[in-house]
């Protein structure tokens, strides 16, 4: 394996565990309430309005939201990226695999964050 694609697919590895470990914190306290309220002694709804802007106005959440959203676009377009280029591995179709991965997946990026921090703004 080249040192550039290892390199490539150890960020990937590494995003694909940060994405579990806060996926798993994700579904924890937010599809787990019940469960959580007795880990936890808190009942409180997570959907409550009053909770959603509190994690709004939050800026650990508004980071957490952000490094979740980088990193698993990093690791679901670097898997498609591989997929694509062991179908089509000619130069030219490698190289606009490559960029429209990197378009699509920033086009994204800026569409989260945008939204994450707008809505941080807002409240």
């Amino acid at each position: 394996m080249q040192t550039r694609n290892l390199k490539y697919w150890f960020i990937n590895a590494l995003c694909g565990l940060i994405v579990l470990v806060l996926a798993g914190m994700h579904l924890a306290s937010f599809h787990l309430d019940d469960v959580m309220a007795l880990v936890l002694n808190n009942s409180t709804e997570p959907l409550a309005w009053a909770q959603v802007k509190a994690r709004g106005m939050s800026l650990a959440y508004v980071v957490g939201y952000v490094v979740m959203l980088g990193t698993a676009l990093f690791h679901g377009f670097y898997g498609l990226h591989t997929v694509l280029t062991e179908v089509w591995s000619s130069p030219r179709a490698s190289t606009m695999i490559n960029v429209l991965c990197w378009l699509f997946g920033l086009a994204l990026f800026a569409t989260g964050v945008a939204a994450a921090v707008t809505f941080n703004v807002m409240l």
